[in-house]
């Protein structure tokens, strides 16, 4: 039975609503091992970013004005011709498709890939921390391998996925829909933005999490972005809100209820969805602009093992491999990290018009996470209580940053962070609660014994 937290619609109206931390363990856990690493800027130059920053998408103040009419016709001609060059690839999505297309597409990809990566090198340099890093991540895939040949065959040969839908005219402009097998009646929808340190992010990381809400009859669409060195946050934000705009605009073709849209994002992927969710309700509170989607579309926003607050993060990824000149210069430099720190931005007088406009913010952390300290995100939890929004963080002890996301999934059984999500969102509907109650438990992909392997050696 999930674990019973605060329900979406208990959720205070009034700017005083509190935030609450809840604590999932299994013994009582010790304060004293929490981590939270404070340290002061390093004023070292960033590497200049190799792209210009881009314009974020423009918004409104009103859904219904953006769902019925925009002012702006050419992004009216530009959601058009994306969202008919998306219909077009889903009717291709059958096993019937082109293999010269997808070995076109994987070529490119894979062309793509190896350029970025002979780029990334020539910032990394040779570093001990970094190699090391890299050599942990090799054992640990290695470990986890058995559970994801079982995702990768599901990811490319499953009827219920349809892969690489364009949503936008930049590069990697797409996205990944996981479709229940009953189409009867709308379903809620996740729109997912995955982790991967702003640097190796890619869609098909949500296979599994997408696998897992679909057979509760849920949608999720994980959309892919710009990594560094090809972009910088900017970018990332950019890409995620047009994202974002294709579901709400679109997700009622494939069957989901644009009026149950929920926006997930985990470790670095959580940090661009909440700047997003920011930057959004800032431009909703002012005036002139115009949207294609709005924030009161978004039902609640969970953020799973994110860092909310990069002046208090840059020094522990430094130490952790994630260099200070490299990540100054994703963030797009010294001076851009205030605006890129959500538990920052949101205590400044100017933004607090915006945080009134957002949804219920739920998020979740693993007090045994070294990549990113649990404290991250029972402190935005704080700070968005203190400024009037409506925040609950929930820990899970012992819990590392990827345990939730995959060791816990591929352990089989009941996944505890998985049914509170789900519990949240069928939350209020009677016959998918009781569905959920009788769901048979997932089976196990990984042996336990390899599965512990992985978590002592994981270098997340």
């Amino acid at each position: 039975m999930p674990s019973p937290i605060l329900p979406i619609s208990n959720f205070p109206s009034s700017t005083t609503s509190a935030a609450t931390t809840v604590v999932k363990a299994k013994v009582d856990a010790d304060p004293s091992k929490t981590l939270l690493i404070s340290s002061q800027l390093d004023p070292e130059k960033a590497i200049k970013p190799l792209l210009p920053r881009a314009s974020s998408y423009n918004s409104t103040t009103n859904v219904n004005n953006s769902i019925i009419s925009f002012s702006n016709n050419h992004q009216q001609r530009s959601r058009r011709i994306s969202s008919d060059s998306s219909l077009a690839l889903l009717s291709d999505q059958s096993p019937r498709r082109s293999i010269s297309r997808e070995v076109g597409h994987a070529a490119s990809e894979t062309f793509l890939l190896s350029r970025l990566c002979v780029k990334l090198l020539s910032y990394l340099g040779v570093g001990y921390r970094w190699i090391t890093r890299f050599l942990a991540l090799g054992c640990y895939a290695l470990l986890l391998m058995p559970g994801f040949i079982q995702v990768a065959y599901y990811y490319f040969f499953s009827r219920q996925v349809r892969r690489s839908i364009i949503y936008g005219e930049k590069p990697r402009n797409r996205l990944d829909l996981y479709l229940p097998e009953s189409s009867h009646g709308t379903k809620p929808v996740v729109a997912f933005i995955t982790g991967g340190a702003w640097i190796i992010g890619y869609k098909a990381w949500g296979s599994l999490l997408g696998q897992q809400l679909s057979e509760r009859d849920i949608i999720v669409a994980c959309i892919d972005y710009r990594n560094f060195p090809q972009g910088t946050i900017s970018d990332m934000v950019e890409d995620a809100s047009q994202g974002i705009s294709f579901v709400c605009n679109n997700i009622a073709e494939y069957g989901g209820d644009p009026n149950r849209i929920y926006l997930m994002g985990q470790s670095a992927g959580a940090h661009i969805a909440a700047c997003t969710l920011i930057n959004q309700a800032i431009k909703e509170a002012g005036e002139g602009d115009s949207t294609s989607w709005s924030v009161s579309q978004i039902k609640a926003y969970f953020g799973l093992s994110g860092g909310y607050n990069l002046f208090n993060l840059i020094d522990h990824f430094h130490n952790r491999g994630l260099y200070r000149s490299i990540f100054l210069s994703i963030m797009e430099g010294e001076d851009s990290l205030h605006q890129f720190s959500p538990d920052v931005l949101v205590q400044d007088s100017n933004v607090k018009p915006a945080v009134s406009l957002l949804p219920p913010v739920i998020l979740f952390h693993g007090t045994a996470d070294f990549s990113i300290p649990a404290d991250a995100s029972t402190s935005f939890a704080d700070t968005l209580r203190r400024v009037g929004g409506k925040a609950e963080s929930i820990l899970y002890d012992g819990k590392t940053h990827t345990d939730l996301f995959l060791q816990d999934p591929m352990r089989g059984g009941r996944d505890e962070m998985f049914e509170d999500v789900v519990a949240i969102i069928h939350g209020g509907d009677e016959e998918a609660l009781a569905k959920d109650a009788v769901a048979p438990p997932r089976r196990r992909l990984v042996p336990e014994f390899m599965l512990k392997l992985a978590h002592n050696v994981s270098p997340f």
